[in-house]
């Protein structure tokens, strides 16, 4: 190990001054808008200048630069002092600040990639740790490269289990380069944080998660310098710092006091810039310049296609979940990028053949689905990996928010859903997936696909991989045929028509499981002299608007959906959306209408009324209404 050398009185000096100047930014900053939270900037105000003007190496000219040092901000309520510490580094003019919260400014009231010095959105608390991790690891094993990642947390938001996830996973992967610095205030938005000032209980449970950690005052500049010093000589394992921090520090009558979280200082401005001025040895230009790292980082190929077309015969039974896993490998041997993560059911949503083809660049997130889902937008910060999360669908539901904070954060990370809808089977309600479209068709700028055979699930992956923005493949447990030649082209936002004839007198918009059960029906109602068109939606979202109009209007303006999803959100929802503007357009949707149970697939389709017989059913009521 080498020795340690303690920044000179000069520099540690500046150091305290810079502190000083971002608490009084930040409080100038909030006052001009009339909200944000100055105290809660004021409690990591040394952290913030040590790690921005001493510890972090980073070029000013390109912020994401993939060299630079990373920063996460998870507790994003202290915004204002991120956007200070940039505003002193010289990125852009301070004046900018008194900006803070306004319409015309990218300086919004918690942080997001609008500023090209942010990789992720934060402010919903427990998730920056998650994103963090993310970048660690790609750093240490895709980049195989120094930079290193620093993630500040809240006290209050250390009580989010998403936290803990994230603790587990970066002792598990030895993430040396990753750096969580505790910023332990005491006090939380209405209260005092359950562990108040407890540094010790802190420090034995980030050790019991294998962390080497260490408790410092954090208002101590030489504490800190040493502690981020004392990290880049671990080897192994990720370090805490537990940085014991006075919300309000410097502020006289407002440090540690309860009731000051989310307030600006208002009339108590002054004296408390005066106050903090009384601290400020030189109130000129600080001469500190940012240590710059070697630039010596690539931008990666984004393009992705398959490695060889699909291969599939007619009429074969596939899973489209098995197909995910096979279309997986095949990008992953065109792009060395494309990594894959999943949370111990690789075996199941077929993930396992990624592993088997690629394992250094299959990351096992086990059961801790907030997690996989922060550490694949961390992964995907900056644009160096294409990632792809498989789970079940059901349990993307526990990460919504994670997702949802994924597409404020303009991550391209692409998920895979598989065991969706009563058509799983026996395993019963609590594993199928019901929800899942209306949970990703809400996420803005997403992309939700439903592939109904092998052939186009493996185009599912290769188009999702190219697609920007949330992406989402619902996939299916069930083996079912396959229906498109191995060379259909498909696109976003494009439906195929897989029977039609001139004489057909009500469309059917179906996918996957239910697709196969309106073929079956079009098969009776055929001999019976009914035609049906029936049309595979590929995409829920964006939905083929202009193909299902076009053939309602050929079918006596009758539309019945199918769907193994409840009503809210799904395929019917998105169809009735698309057509609502059209008089003479009459929608009849078929849904699972109630919490289901176990059962056999048949048995399932034909209780919650979306089989063969009751498709059949729906349109022959169609046609005598």
């Amino acid at each position: 190990m080498s020795k340690y050398h303690c920044p000179d009185a000069q520099t540690v000096q500046k150091l305290r001054d810079i502190a000083n100047k971002l608490r009084i930014h930040s409080i100038q900053a909030t006052d001009a808008s009339n909200s944000g939270h100055p105290t809660s900037c004021c409690s990591a105000a040394e952290v913030m200048s040590v790690l921005f003007f001493h510890t972090m190496q980073y070029t000013l000219k390109e912020p994401k630069h993939p060299n630079n040092d990373r920063f996460v901000l998870s507790k994003g309520h202290a915004a204002p002092i991120l956007y200070a510490a940039w505003a002193e580094a010289g990125l852009f003019p301070e004046s900018e600040l008194l900006k803070l919260r306004k319409i015309d400014s990218d300086l919004e009231g918690h942080p997001t990639p609008r500023l090209n010095f942010v990789d992720v959105a934060t402010g919903s608390l427990g998730q920056g740790l998650s994103c963090a991790a993310g970048m660690a690891y790609t750093g240490k094993y895709f980049d195989k490269s120094d930079y290193r990642v620093f993630c500040l947390i809240g006290d209050g938001e250390s009580a989010e289990g998403s936290i803990w996830e994230a603790m587990a996973f970066a002792s598990h992967y030895k993430l040396d380069n990753l750096v969580a610095i505790f910023d332990v205030n005491r006090l939380g938005q209405s209260e005092a944080t359950s562990l108040q000032h407890d540094l010790e209980v802190y420090k034995a449970r980030a050790e019991a998660f294998g962390w080497d950690t260490h408790v410092v005052d954090g208002h101590s500049v030489e504490e800190l310098t040493k502690a981020f010093w004392t990290a880049t000589q671990v080897k192994g394992k990720p370090t805490c710092i537990v940085a014991k921090t006075f919300k309000g520090q410097g502020v006289p009558g407002i440090a540690d006091a309860d009731n000051w979280h989310g307030k600006p200082l208002g009339a108590k401005s002054e004296a408390a810039i005066k106050a903090i001025k009384e601290n400020i040895v030189n109130s000129g230009p600080h001469g500190i310049v940012p240590p710059e790292p070697a630039l010596t980082l690539k931008p990666i190929n984004p393009a992705v296609q398959l490695a060889t077309a699909p291969a599939y015969k007619l009429g074969e039974n596939v899973a489209t979940r098995q197909a995910y896993g096979t279309g997986l490998v095949k990008i992953g041997k065109a792009n060395n990028r494309v990594v894959a993560m999943d949370g111990d059911t690789k075996n199941s949503t077929f993930a396992q053949k990624f592993k088997d083809a690629f394992p250094d660049r299959f990351i096992e997130c086990f059961i801790a689905e907030q997690n996989l889902v922060g550490v694949a937008i961390g992964c995907g910060c900056r644009d160096r990996t294409i990632p792809f999360v498989s789970t079940f669908a059901c349990f993307l539901s526990r990460a919504f928010d994670q997702v949802r904070m994924g597409a404020i954060s303009q991550t391209n990370v692409n998920f895979s859903g598989s065991h969706c809808g009563v058509s799983i089977g026996e395993d019963g309600p609590s594993q199928m997936a019901l929800e899942d479209l209306a949970m990703f068709r809400s996420i803005p700028g997403s992309t939700v696909f439903y592939p109904s055979d092998a052939v186009s699930t493996e185009r599912a992956v290769e188009l999702a991989a190219n697609t920007k923005g949330v992406c989402f493949i619902r996939t299916s447990r069930p083996n079912v045929p396959v229906i498109y030649g191995n060379d259909e082209p498909f696109a976003v936002g494009k439906a195929k028509i897989v029977r039609q004839s001139d004489s057909d007198q009500v469309t059917v918009v179906a996918s996957c499981v239910t697709l196969f059960e309106a073929i079956k029906a079009a098969e009776s109602l055929a001999a019976s002299g009914v035609n049906i068109r029936i049309i595979d939606p590929f995409t829920i979202k964006p939905i083929d608007a202009a193909t299902i109009i076009a053939s309602a209007q050929q079918t006596g303006g009758r539309i019945i959906t199918v769907e193994d999803h409840y009503a809210e959100g799904g395929i019917g929802s998105a169809v009735s959306c698309a057509v609502s503007e059209h008089r003479n357009i009459v929608v009849k949707r078929l849904y699972v209408s109630e919490v289901p149970r176990s059962g056999q697939c048949g048995e399932l389709l034909e209780k919650y009324g979306i089989s063969a017989g009751c498709i059949a059913k729906a349109v022959q009521s169609m046609l005598s209404s």
